[in-house]
């Protein structure tokens, strides 16, 4: 009983690493969109291009694609159906990030955890748990807290609003991809990611590349966006989907301030946008609101958030 212990222990703990280390990566998402310096239909479709090809040699490994191929036919078009959610997801996220910040776009995407249990409670006309809605009054609370108060709006630069819109339309969407995916069965999580990645290359396609094509683009900048789809989408879907299931869900409710906080530290090191104290209490809050949620029974949700969330 002992040994198992040990094994049980160290198991959680290999999944506690990999889920940190899939957040702080996913914290510096907001460099490579920014630095790579192309539009954010166009960031989209490489982070697909690329994302799908790391996902495919992951699935191969893992045999989630021969499960893939026997999926029937109703799965893989709810899965499809989550695709072109998370490339307008993806795009309204990246826009946001340019438009009001990578911090505060971070900040505002997260209340997406309430915005599920809020759609969950709705489609099932059920009303919420008094721990729910705990939880959707912790986010609310902390959006306003991070977005709608004078130090938060003060030197706000030209588009931030819209912005932090952007971010919250998002986050409702990926609240959708979250409620869907659960009615996608028999299908791999990384199998699910991979097709998402997938529909989103023919869906943005040829209009999502400006005029000039792949040749106008630097070196430098196919450095960040294969960076995008290998290690942003490749790399945290692989780490995440293997942590997952050796963690109970209130560790993994514990892990999730690892991505925003990143972003947040990120933002303000690379790029010295300042962090007031209210955005550190909104963002505060709008994290307790997913562990009270998660510990109330909410799903368990990737990164990308992931990706991703983001």
């Amino acid at each position: 009983m002992a040994g198992k212990g040990r094994g049980e222990d160290g198991n959680a703990r290999r999944g506690a690493l990999e889920l940190a280390a899939a957040g702080a990566i996913l914290g510096t998402l907001g460099v490579f969109v920014r630095e790579a310096a192309v539009g954010s239909a166009e960031a989209v479709f490489w982070r697909c291009l690329f994302g799908a090809a790391a996902l495919a040699a992951w699935c191969w490994w893992t045999g989630a694609l021969a499960r893939l191929r026997a999926a029937p036919a109703r799965a893989l078009g709810l899965a499809a159906l989550t695709g072109v959610l998370i490339v307008v997801n993806w795009t309204l996220f990246f826009e946001a990030m340019a438009r009001a910040g990578i911090a505060v776009a971070t900040i505002a995407f997260h209340v997406h955890p309430a915005l599920v249990l809020l759609l969950g409670a709705l489609l099932g006309r059920e009303r919420l748990a008094p721990r729910q809605a705990l939880a959707v009054g912790s986010a609310f609370a902390g959006l306003l807290l991070a977005v709608a108060t004078p130090g938060a709006l003060a030197g706000a630069p030209p588009g931030w609003a819209w912005g932090v819109g952007a971010a919250l339309v998002a986050a409702c969407v990926y609240a959708w991809v979250t409620l869907l995916s659960r009615a996608v069965r028999g299908v791999p999580p990384a199998a699910l990611a991979l097709v998402q990645c997938a529909v989103g290359v023919p869906l943005l396609g040829l209009p999502a590349i400006p005029v000039g094509g792949v040749g106008a683009l630097a070196p430098a900048q196919w450095a960040w966006l294969v960076g995008l789809g290998l290690v942003h989408t490749g790399l945290v879907y692989a780490l995440t989907y293997d942590a997952l299931p050796r963690l109970r869900t209130g560790a993994i409710a514990a892990l999730l301030f690892v991505y925003p906080a990143t972003a947040v530290a990120v933002d303000h090191l690379v790029y010295g946008t300042p962090v007031g104290p209210a955005q550190l209490a909104g963002l505060v809050l709008i994290l307790a609101a997913t562990a009270i949620g998660a510990r109330g029974g909410a799903s368990r949700n990737t990164v990308e958030v992931a990706p991703p969330k983001s």
